[in-house]
């Protein structure tokens, strides 16, 4: 089942991904008052949520290997860091960086579970 499921929505990752990044960015970008919150959880878990949820959909959108999907994410972690520097009423923290990263690894392992899910069923 999972494998039909990821087949059917093959043609959808890449779109899926480009709209996760361009959403997470403009979320992180957007001032303070008016950014959105995923409720009462902190600034770091909604890090480590978009990075998980990002690098599974870069891993199944692209054949893309794990240290390169590593590093291009922290690259974009990075970069949202810098965008807040230069953005009101937020400001740029290594420890986002760090939750990216943390996020990026967890996405790695549930990707990883999710392609081995896949080939058992073969």
């Amino acid at each position: 089942m999972i494998k039909s499921a990821l087949q059917w929505a093959k043609p959808y990752w890449r779109p899926l991904f480009w709209v996760a990044l361009t959403g997470s960015y403009i979320a992180a970008v957007l001032p303070q008052e008016i950014a959105p919150t995923l409720g009462p959880l902190s600034d770091k878990w909604t890090h480590f949520l978009a990075f998980a949820v990002l690098t599974v959909l870069l891993r199944l959108a692209y054949r893309i290997g794990s240290w390169q999907t590593v590093a291009l994410l922290a690259l974009y972690g990075v970069f949202i860091e810098i965008s807040q520097y230069f953005t009101p009423n937020r400001c740029a923290e290594v420890l986002d960086v760090v939750a990216d990263l943390i996020g990026v690894a967890i996405g790695l392992l549930l990707y990883f579970m999710l392609q081995r899910d896949t080939d058992e069923m073969c």
